[in-house]
């Protein structure tokens, strides 16, 4: 009987944490989203986003999901990252988010693909080739 009760217990304490999780990806870089309801709040790493993307440009880009679905100041974000640089990990959160949102309300799918928002963006580094000084760069060649 005890444990029975305890399964109600975890339930119920599962039911008052209601989030929405998405997870992005770009380049090496990938983001863990959970979206709770708030103010619009988003930590990145335990620091608020502008701290760590301090560019304009940057913060454009993590916001363009909430812009776009007019949900800026109802979701807060938590997000842990890893990989990349800070444009790759940007990206990845913006991806992050926007597939969180897609968990929420599935009717937001079409307005998000719409603007590029759901799809991963796949380009990756090339590889160094043997023979090469770079992925594509050859030597110089001589005639004379």
């Amino acid at each position: 009987m005890k444990p029975r009760l305890r399964q109600l217990k975890r339930r119920a304490s599962l039911s008052e944490k209601a989030y929405f999780r998405g997870t992005g990806r770009r380049k090496t870089a990938v983001a863990q989203v959970r979206l709770t309801e708030g103010n619009g709040a988003i930590i990145v790493n335990g620091k608020p986003f502008e701290e760590i993307f301090n560019m304009p440009r940057l913060q454009s880009v993590i916001l363009e999901p909430l812009r776009v679905t007019e949900t800026s100041d109802k979701f807060n974000a938590v997000v842990k990252v890893v990989g990349g640089g800070t444009s790759a990990q940007a990206g990845a959160i913006g991806h992050g988010i926007s597939r969180a949102l897609v968990t929420m309300d599935v009717n937001l799918k079409p307005l998000l693909r719409s603007h590029g928002l759901l799809t991963r963006d796949s380009r990756v580094k090339e590889r160094k080739k043997y023979g090469l000084r770079r992925a594509r760069k050859a030597r110089q060649y001589r005639k004379r």
